[in-house]
């Protein structure tokens, strides 16, 4: 699958391609439950990002651009297949930016782009995030509900994970020229019922996006919602196809 992607079930024959891209700080390992709730003919890809897991060590991308320019190119050389783009959190981000991508250089669109976690591009303001010292990031993943207390107990864990972190907030905060035509492709938009930093109403706004149709799910949950119900979420990915 190349550096950039991980397959995560193998169908003997697959009818649909779902294509998983992580939150911030977050490998393809985050997505592993899925392959349990999804039908035994659609194929489970998730994106690798460089600088964790097994691509530990490797430099972190540039900026947002390269990431979408090399998920694209991974994307390419797959046997043709009717296929959905997931994204959480960073992932919705750069999911989005990858079919506006596609469509430049004329690549066949997904049959749908399911945004979880993410306000639209239009409302995207940067940040300063990424600028703080590891203690201030760890209390901001503390506070969206993302941390893990052995994290916490470990200060050369914490340090590492605050550095992934980083890199990946440097990437949406620093980004400028988001894509924001109307895209020929339908939109659901995913959101946890107790994030901190994205209401439903704000979701909702997604749907200026597509010319496809819209539609907005709420879940149970805080900003890391997809790890506490993966038969849930993987289900709803699937039930507008």
């Amino acid at each position: 699958m190349g550096p950039w992607l991980r397959r995560l079930s193998t169908p003997a024959a697959s009818r649909l391609r779902l294509v998983c891209l992580p939150h911030g700080g977050a490998g393809p390992s985050v997505f592993t439950p899925w392959a349990e709730h999804v039908p035994r003919d659609v194929e489970l890809l998730a994106v690798r990002y460089p600088g964790r897991e097994d691509r530990w060590g490797e430099p972190p991308p540039r900026d947002l651009g390269e990431v979408v320019a090399r998920v694209v190119a991974a994307l390419r050389p797959l046997p043709e297949l009717p296929f959905v783009l997931f994204g959480h959190s960073l992932g919705a981000a750069v999911a989005h930016e990858v079919v506006q991508r596609l469509r430049a250089v004329g690549r066949p669109l997904p049959v749908r782009l399911v945004v979880s976690g993410r306000e639209a591009p239009q409302d995207e303001r940067g940040g300063d995030v990424h600028r703080l010292g590891d203690a201030g990031l760890l209390a901001e993943l503390r506070r969206l509900g993302g941390v893990d207390p052995a994290v916490l107990a470990d200060p050369d864990l914490s340090a590492l994970v605050a550095e992934c972190v980083r890199e990946d907030y440097r990437l949406v905060e620093t980004h400028t020229g988001w894509s924001t035509t109307p895209l020929p492709v339908p939109v659901s938009a995913f959101v946890g019922d107790r994030d901190p930093d994205l209401t439903p109403e704000h979701a909702a706004r997604w749907a200026a996006l597509t010319t496809a149709g819209f539609r907005l799910r709420v879940f149970p949950g805080d900003h890391f919602y997809p790890a506490a119900q993966p038969d849930r979420v993987a289900a709803e990915v699937l039930a507008d196809l």
